[in-house]
């Protein structure tokens, strides 16, 4: 139903417009009595089989949704209903903010990709954290993403980090560090091995001084050079963290099937979907093997099918998560991955 009636009429209206329609009909169709449990049926597959455990957490499935389609934690007891087997929230940010001008989210239908330059729109850490507190689901696995202020100085950064996680750390479950995002301006120059290590350093002295520490990941580009990479997990094993987020969207717009001149008339921003693909699966399995597996990674990036969620936990993801391939599947993806994931 999703491909044959819901997304032809999505597809015909802007792309955030549509993201914030698809929102209120899920939160207004779960609403109704006996809906929640009518879509647990529909989307909800479980199996022993699926259980992972994962950096000290113990995850129904592997298959989870990415940060930046519910960035407000507005909608988690209704994701939670679609069967994912966790749900990142973010990018969080100390204080709200609008993120940059629109239109800013636009569809490539004949790559089955979308460009964003969101900007880290979002309410803010202290809105979010009590809207988590105020959830009803406290089963599903949350994942704060979380990130700086625009105006905030890269010199400073790593204390909007440490207010985001300061005021997540009761609600979530897990932590990811991004610093990878391409919308921010010069947030990239912060995946430099001098800076990252001080960031991080101090985001993970608050962790371990609590009394029940959360996992600490790390997001990163899948524009990194191999040298870069081998940085990357180097600063993993000195700043103890707990593993990667491999990977956020491209800056590149290589080997697209949509006319070049409309491509650049859309401007800048990340691409996500299918033309990422094998380049995040290339990173996935770059880091799995230098690091002898040792390393949990969640794996992102072009993922539309079984066969890709497969061939992300062939290279060496531990879970995996969806975002631009949910858009264009529909919510039955999950169940179809975590499906053929038993069948194998």
């Amino acid at each position: 139903m999703y491909k044959a009636l819901v997304k032809p009429a999505l597809f015909n209206i802007d792309a955030e417009r549509a993201h914030h329609l698809v929102f209120d009909n899920l939160r207004r169709a779960a609403s109704v009595p006996g809906a929640k449990a009518v879509l647990r049926g529909l989307y909800n597959f479980q199996h022993p089989s699926l259980e992972r455990e994962v950096f000290g957490l113990k995850f129904p499935n592997p298959v989870g949704l990415a940060a930046g389609f519910d960035k407000n934690a507005a909608l988690t007891d209704e994701l939670a209903t679609l069967g994912f087997g966790f749900v990142e929230i973010g990018t969080v940010t100390p204080r709200p903010q609008s993120g940059n001008p629109q239109p800013r989210l636009f569809r490539l239908p004949q790559d089955e990709a979308l460009v964003n330059r969101m900007g880290f729109n979002n309410d803010g850490a202290a809105v979010v954290a009590a809207r988590l507190a105020q959830r009803k689901n406290r089963q599903l696995i949350i994942g704060g993403n979380i990130g700086k202020n625009k105006d905030t100085p890269n010199e400073r950064a790593a204390e909007d980090y440490v207010a985001c996680f300061e005021a997540l750390a009761e609600e979530v479950d897990y932590f990811v560090v991004n610093v990878s995002s391409p919308n921010t301006p010069n947030l990239r120059q912060l995946q430099e091995k001098k800076p990252l290590i001080e960031l991080l350093q101090q985001v993970q002295e608050r962790n371990l001084s609590r009394a029940t520490p959360r996992p600490l990941l790390l997001k990163i580009a899948p524009d990194l050079t191999d040298s870069q990479l081998d940085d990357i997990l180097e600063i993993a094993r000195e700043t103890k963290l707990s593993g990667l987020v491999g990977t956020n969207t491209t800056i590149s717009r290589d080997n697209l099937q949509t006319d070049a001149a409309h491509v650049t008339s859309l401007g800048a921003g990340g691409l996500s979907g299918r033309p990422l693909r094998a380049r995040a699966t290339e990173v996935i399995r770059y880091l799995h093997q230098r690091s002898d597996g040792a390393l949990p990674i969640i794996g992102a990036g072009g993922i539309h099918s079984a066969a890709d969620a497969q061939e992300k936990l062939a290279a060496g993801a531990s879970l995996v998560q969806l975002y631009t391939g949910f858009i264009y599947e529909g919510p039955a993806l999950v169940s179809q991955i975590n499906k053929a994931l038993v069948s194998r």
